[in-house]
């Protein structure tokens, strides 16, 4: 029952985040900078009620202690702030399509720097995942004669994000907060920026306005919290082969909903990047088959599915 309940709650936070986009789509046109403000501005009260609840937490105490993984929050807090305006630009802009294949060559990325900077050497799965994966965006490259530059800005910026938190040694919440607690200063400082320039979409709208960008703490949060709970619940291998739900409805949305074009070109380089992915999925049975082998599971006679 409880790896079963695991995977309901991965597959269920990623399709959340999947459908964010029919959230976004109630703001057209949005700065990505005030959408970035205010997610800070109300994510932190957020949080702190959240911490409040929840048992498993780090101790404000151990956090003080641990100074190297406040200063990882640091730049952590950058890394997101850069990724989570690009994925919010292109909810707001009709680039849907451009943020489902950031999340589909994410794995990319994450290979490349698991590689770089954990000394993880690639198996051929991986090897041959790479070499689709880029063949799809040099086809695009090569085609269209420019970069899909919030693609690669959001599939890089989301791989290094998770790079940092690898080393981060406080729980996710608390993590969350701290690092909304960094950019704090300058939500501040661009929300006073915004309403000096007469732009302020939030201080001068109306409360429909206030109450939508207010609301993008909690869309933005909870999907996470049941994320959180899947891992304990399940394994990586389901957490990386449910990360895949999320682009994919993004891509859906973006094809048959938003009518955003898919010309033939995008066709090649999204079948080949998908390929990759296959690679990236057999990769990671190879290794969950390996692990198993190695370390078999205890099983008890109360719960088998573990």
């Amino acid at each position: 029952m409880l790896y079963r309940s695991g995977v309901a709650l991965a597959i269920f936070s990623y399709i959340l985040w999947g459908i964010t986009p029919l959230y976004y789509r109630l703001m057209p046109g949005a700065q990505p900078l005030e959408l970035l403000a205010q997610r800070i501005i109300w994510s932190i009260p957020l949080l702190l009620i959240i911490r409040y609840l929840i048992k498993n937490k780090t101790f404000w105490q151990q956090v003080w202690q641990d100074k190297r993984s406040i200063i990882l929050c640091l730049f952590s807090s950058a890394v997101m702030a850069v990724s989570w305006s690009a994925f919010t630009y292109a909810l707001t802009h009709g680039q849907v399509l451009a943020a489902s294949l950031g999340y589909f060559i994410n794995p990319l990325f994450s290979i490349l720097l698991g590689m770089l900077f954990l000394h993880e050497r690639l198996a051929i799965a991986e090897k041959m995942a790479v070499m689709f994966i880029l063949a799809g965006v040099g086809y695009q490259i090569l085609q269209y004669g420019e970069l899909p530059l919030l693609a690669l800005v959001m599939g890089s910026a989301f791989a290094i994000y998770g790079l940092i938190r690898k080393f981060i040694r406080f729980d996710v919440i608390t993590s969350l907060f701290l690092e909304a607690l960094w950019l704090l200063p300058l939500a501040i400082v661009i929300m006073f920026w915004l309403d000096n320039q007469g732009e302020s979409a939030v201080l001068s709208g109306d409360f429909e306005i206030k109450l939508l960008y207010m609301l993008t703490a909690p869309v933005t949060i909870l999907p996470l919290l049941f994320f959180t709970a899947a891992i304990k619940r399940t394994t990586l291998t389901v957490i990386g082969l449910a990360q895949y739900i999320e682009p994919t409805i993004q891509f859906l949305l973006a094809i048959f909903l938003f009518n955003e074009l898919f010309d033939s070109v995008k066709g090649v380089s999204f079948s080949l990047i998908w390929i990759g992915l296959l690679f990236c999925i057999l990769s990671l049975f190879h290794k969950r088959y390996i692990e198993h082998h190695k370390n078999p599971p205890f099983i008890t006679g109360r719960d088998k599915t573990l």
